[in-house]
């Protein structure tokens, strides 16, 4: 079998990063799956990522040692960083990752890359959420992957089913348009991939996995749960402000019709409300605490509501609620600024009565109640938001904005639905 670069077909990229105790033995038993059931000219790549234990040296040998395996070793950490690197420059018509410790079943691995190969679909993923998909891990791991991936497809109208599962091919032409605009190196990396994707109208196939949990796992959960939010968040952002030409992609790799925009689901929008709500709380205490300082409680309260009042519009309109454009604009703004007369309300009520109660409360003390106040506000600003301020948008008889928001289902036919409650 004749594996020159200038004819690769396949590039199965195998991420490491201390795996020293496994690494030479998924290796092995890979290279003997493809030589097995592969007659396509392929390869396997380690990608060490600065690995501190023998996992550089392991990797180097078994490159010398078996044909078609080359070793890359990157100075960073990141299974991001390393996927970047070697997916951007694999000459090969078809870039594959699974996870070191071969997790996945290979027998997987010809069905995920077959529609990449035929051009049926633009990238493929494993899934392990499924009724057909044979899973064998904790409960904890498996809430918090269940969890995360319903918090996924809610908030960024998407509808993979598994994001997270290391088990992933895309065509070399998608991979270098998308690469690019992929700015998270660690593990949120997957997400933002399949995230921006589909949103530009690409294609994901989906294949049910079997899949057994490594019991020596080295991953972070809680930490890696808050970086995938912030991703979300930041992604979510980008998406919303424009900052990604997911347009331009649509035009030259899309397969789907055009879909006009629509705004997020009533699940996504809470989520995205109390996102957004948490952060003006916490600015409206910063602020609050700058200015009560040299000013009098109430005026001190007033103004730190004011100027979190209407941030707070503004990102509802765009990142809770999808309204886009300039059309409406200030009619919002005005809109919610009786809102926030009303919020100023419920606030300044609860001050009043603090005083009342406690004529040498501390500042300290008020802040305690105005923050306490302000989440009650909060939560009465998301129904006037939804039920008056932006239910025109809401209910569709609004003129659609110019923005593209191509988010409908990407799954192709012949795909695994999500099993209905396990999500």
């Amino acid at each position: 079998m004749t594996r020159s670069t200038s004819l690769l077909a396949l590039d199965v990229v195998v991420p490491a990063h201390n795996e020293q105790a496994t690494l030479e033995q998924s290796v092995r038993r890979l290279h003997a799956y493809l030589v097995s059931e592969f007659d396509v000219p392929w390869r396997i790549t380690i990608a060490d990522n600065a690995s501190t234990d023998d996992t550089a040296r392991i990797a180097d040998q078994l490159a010398e040692e078996l044909p078609a395996v080359i070793a890359v070793h990157l100075l960073e950490k990141g299974r991001g960083r390393a996927l970047k690197q070697v997916w951007g420059q694999s000459p090969a018509g078809v870039l594959v990752y699974l996870d070191e410790d071969l997790s996945t079943d290979l027998a997987a691995l010809p069905p995920l890359v077959a529609p990449l190969f035929s051009g049926h679909s633009d990238l493929a993923i494993g899934t392990r959420l499924v009724r057909s998909s044979r899973v064998t891990r904790g409960g904890k791991r498996e809430f918090i992957s269940r969890s995360y991936n319903l918090l996924l497809r809610r908030t960024m109208s998407v509808s993979f089913s598994d994001a997270q599962c290391g088990f992933k091919a895309i065509r070399r032409d998608v991979a270098a348009r998308l690469l690019p605009l992929v700015e998270d190196d660690g593990w949120f990396f997957d997400s933002e991939l399949l995230i921006l994707a589909e949103r530009a109208g690409l294609r994901i196939h989906e294949i049910p996995v079997d899949w057994v949990d490594d019991p020596h796992s080295s991953v972070d959960i809680v930490a890696t749960a808050m970086a995938d939010v912030r991703g979300m968040l930041r992604v979510g952002s980008n998406i919303a402000r424009g900052r990604i030409p997911l347009g331009s992609i649509y035009a030259e790799l899309g397969r789907r019709p055009f879909d006009p925009p629509r705004p997020p689901s009533f699940f996504g929008q809470v989520v995205r409300f109390g996102i957004v709500g948490l952060v003006s709380t916490a600015a409206f205490a910063l602020i609050y605490l700058g200015l009560q300082s040299f000013l009098e409680a109430q005026v001190a309260n007033f103004f730190a509501l004011l100027i979190t009042a209407v941030a707070n519009t503004w990102a509802n309109r765009r990142f809770t609620f999808g309204v886009h454009g300039a059309a409406g604009a200030i009619r919002h703004q005005f809109q919610g600024l009786i809102v926030f007369a009303i919020a100023w309300g419920v606030t300044s009520g609860a001050l009043a009565l603090l005083h009342a109660a406690q004529p040498g409360a501390s500042a300290k003390a008020a802040l305690v109640v105005l923050t306490i106040a302000n989440l009650v506000a909060t939560l009465l600003r998301f129904v006037l938001l939804r039920l008056w301020v932006f239910r025109t948008h809401r209910s569709g008889t609004a003129a659609p904005t110019p923005s593209l928001n191509v988010a409908a289902s990407t799954s192709v036919t012949n795909s695994p639905t999500p099993a209905s409650g396990r999500e």
